[in-house]
C-alpha cells in the first residue's frame, strides 16, 4: 500500500504540542498552563510520550539540581508526597587505578561540582510526578504515542507532528489490526525527545540550525539499580570517580548513589569518542564493578534494574539554534548536559519553562507558526547559559589532553570562570565527530574482558532482561541501516564490526553461518532506545526512528 492509498489520518488541533514527557517537555506543558492561569488565557496543552507510561524510557543518575523545580513549582518542599525523598549528605571525589584509589579533597574541587542541597532521585519517579501536576492544570498527556513525522504546510514551517501507524508487518505492509496514526496540529510545536531524538535530528538537519554551533559530542550511560545489604547503606552518599578501567585518552567516569530503601545507582559512563573499535563500553562498566573500592558494596545485594542512555556532552559551544518556524528544542533535544556536573535535568526544565513563556507570549498576540524568538536570544544570559559556559572547556580539553593533563586543566578553568568570569583558553572546539573518531581495527589493540561472575558483573542479555525491553516483534526494524554493503565492507571490514560492541544491549551480530559471508542481524527487540548506534557508527550509516506504539524498555523507577 502506498502513501497515497492510506486512509487520511485522525486529527486533532491545540494550541502547543510537546514531544516527550522528560523533565523539559513536562516543564513546559506545566508553565504554559500556569501562565494561562495566570493571564485568563485558554491555552490547550498536549504531551506524546512514545514510553508504555509517564517515565517508561526516563534514565539518569539522578543527582537533581532544585534550581529548576525550585523555579517551577516554588511551594514543592511543603507537600508530602515529593518524589525528592534523599538530601546529598556526602560528596566523595576518586582517581582510581587498577588496584585502588586516591581520594581527592573537596576543597579543590570548584564550588559548583559540590552535591550538598541535591537531592539523589529516580528522575522517571521526578517525572511521574510532573506529568500529576501537568494532568491536574488541564494538559493532556498520550502514553504509548510515538511522534513519527514532523508535519510542515505549504511554506515549510511546522505545524504539528503525526504518531506512527499501528499494526503494519515486518515488510511495511498494513496487518489486519493496521491503525494509522494521528496528527496533532498545533501553533507551536515543542521538541523534548531527550538525546539524538529522531524528530528533532530531522529539524536540526532541514533548518541547518547547528550552522553556528560547534559538534554535537556525546557520552553513553550505562545504569544499574541495585538492594544492597543494610550495613553497606550510607542514605545521601554520592561517589564520582575517573580512571580505571579507561585509560588516559578514553574519557568517562562512574558514579554510586545512595538512594532511600537500601537502594544504590550505579552507573559508567563512557565518551563517545574513543578511538578503539574493540573498545566495549557495557563490558567496561562490568569491569568497574569488579574495583575493590566499588564491589564490596554490591556482594550479598541483588540487581534490580538495568539501561542504557546516551547523554549531550558538547555543552555551551554545540547548542544548535533552539528556535524554526513553528516550533522549538528544549531540554536534551539540543544538549544542555552540564558534563563534568553529570547533570542536566535543572537546565531540561528551565528551557522548557523558557520556551513555554515564549509561546504563551506569542500566543497572546495572536502569533502562530513563526520563530520563538525571545527564547533563541535570552537562554544564553540565562541560569542555562551561565552554568554552561563556566565549564565549557572542561570536554574540549579532556578529549584533547587525556584524563591526567585534561581535568586538571580543566578544573583550573572552572576556576578561573567560577573566580574572575573568564577563561584563559576562550572557548575551545572540540573537532571530530564522535562518529570520525575511531580507528581502523587493525591500527588499535584487541581487549580481552573478562567472564562476567553473575554476582556483581552480568552479560547484555541478562541485562537487557531486567530493563523489561519489549517490542512487537512482526513491526518494521525500526533501526535503519542505510546500505548494508557499506556496513559490510567498512563498519566490519576496516572497524571490525564495533556496532557489536559499543550497543548495551546486543541489538547488533555479524554471524557467519557455513563459510558464507558474515550477514548483519538487528536484533531490534533488545533495543533499549539509548542512540549510540546512530551517534556512533563511523559511517553514519545507522539511522534510529521510533518502532511502533509503546515499544522500548519500562524502566520502573530509573
Amino acid at each position: 500500500m502506498t502513501s497515497m492509498d492510506l486512509p487520511e489520518r485522525d486529527a486533532m488541533e491545540f494550541d502547543v504540542v510537546i514531544v516527550g514527557a522528560g523533565p523539559s517537555g513536562l516543564a513546559a506543558a506545566i508553565r504554559l498552563k500556569q501562565i494561562a492561569a495566570e493571564k485568563g488565557q485558554e491555552i490547550s496543552v498536549v504531551v506524546l510520550e512514545k514510553g508504555s507510561e509517564v517515565g517508561a524510557h526516563i534514565l539518569s543518575g539522578a543527582v537533581v539540581d532544585p534550581i529548576g523545580v525550585d523555579a517551577l513549582l516554588p511551594g514543592w518542599r511543603d507537600e508530602a508526597d515529593h518524589p525528592f525523598k534523599t538530601k546529598v549528605n556526602d560528596d566523595r571525589f576518586y582517581l582510581l587505578g587498577p588496584a585502588g584509589g586516591v581520594r581527592l579533597p573537596n576543597f579543590f574541587m570548584p564550588k559548583l561540582m559540590g552535591n550538598h542541597g541535591n537531592y539523589i532521585v529516580s528522575l522517571g519517579n521526578v517525572c511521574r510526578w510532573l506529568a500529576q501536576k501537568a494532568e491536574a492544570l488541564g494538559v493532556e498527556i498520550y502514553p504509548g504515542f510515538a511522534a513519527a513525522e514532523v508535519l510542515y504546510d505549504d511554506a515549510g514551517k511546522v505545524i504539528g507532528v503525526a504518531t506512527g501507524d499501528m499494526g503494519v508487518h515486518k515488510d511495511g505492509t498494513p496487518g489486519p489490526n493496521f491503525q494509522r496514526g494521528m496528527a496533532l496540529y498545533a501553533k507551536y510545536t515543542l521538541i523534548g525527545e531527550g538525546v539524538r531524538g529522531s524528530l528533532a535530528k530531522e529539524l536540526i538537519g532541514r533548518f541547518d540550525l547547528s550552522k553556528d554551533s560547534d559538534v554535537q559530542k556525546f557520552g553513553i550511560g550505562i545504569k544499574e539499580l541495585w538492594q544492597i545489604d543494610p550495613a553497606k547503606h550510607a542514605q545521601g552518599l554520592v561517589q564520582h570517580s575517573f580512571g580505571w578501567p579507561l585509560g588516559n585518552k578514553t574519557g568517562g567516569g562512574s558514579f554510586l548513589y545512595h538512594l532511600e530503601d537500601n537502594q544504590v545507582a550505579v552507573g559508567f559512563v563512557v565518551h563517545l569518542n574513543y578511538s578503539n573499535p574493540h573498545l566495549s563500553p557495557f563490558e567496561e562498566f562490568q569491569r568497574f564493578k569488579q574495583h575493590p573500592l566499588v564491589k564490596s558494596t554490591f556482594e550479598g545485594g541483588k540487581r534490580i534494574a538495568y539501561g542504557a542512555r546516551a547523554i549531550t556532552e558538547g555543552g555551551y559551544q554545540s547548542v544548535p539554534k533552539l528556535t524554526f518556524p513553528g516550533g522549538a528544542l528544549i531540554g536534551c533535544a539540543a544538549g544542555f548536559v552540564n558534563v563534568p556536573r553529570i547533570k542536566g535535568s535543572h537546565n531540561a526544565v528551565l528551557t522548557g519553562m523558557q520556551a513555554a513563556e515564549a509561546a504563551a507570549a506569542a500566543l497572546a498576540e495572536g502569533r502562530a507558526h513563526d520563530e520563538l524568538s525571545a527564547y533563541e536570544n535570552g537562554w544564553r544570559a540565562s541560569a542555562v547559559g551561565k552554568d554552561l559556559k563556566t565549564v565549557r572547556n572542561v570536554k574540549p580539553l579532556w578529549s584533547k589532553l587525556g584524563t591526567f593533563v585534561g581535568i586538571p586543566l580543566g578544573a583550573l578553568d572552572m576556576w578561573t570562570n567560577e573566580l574572575f568570569g573568564f577563561s584563559v583558553f576562550g572557548t575551545l572546539k572540540h573537532g571530530k565527530t564522535d562518529a570520525a573518531s575511531l580507528k581502523p581495527a587493525a591500527e588499535c589493540k584487541p581487549i580481552a574482558y573478562p567472564k562476567p561472575d553473575g554476582k556483581v558483573s552480568f552479560d547484555r542479555l541478562s541485562s537487557v532482561f531486567l530493563s523489561s525491553t519489549n517490542h512487537e516483534e512482526n513491526q518494521p526494524v525500526h533501526l535503519k541501516v542505510k546500505d548494508l554493503a557499506l556496513q559490510a565492507s567498512s563498519e566490519l571490514g576496516v572497524f571490525g564490526g564495533p556496532s557489536a560492541r559499543f550497543c548495551p544491549a546486543g541489538v547488533y551480530e555479524w554471524v557467519t553461518e557455513g563459510g558464507a559471508a558474515p550477514r548483519y542481524v538487528i536484533n531490534a527487540q533488545n533495543c533499549v532506545h539509548c542512540k549510540t548506534c546512530d551517534i556512533k557508527d563511523p559511517n553514519q550509516n545507522i539511522n534510529w526512528t521510533v518502532p511502533e506504539g509503546a515499544g522500548g524498555p519500562n524502566y520502573p523507577n530509573m
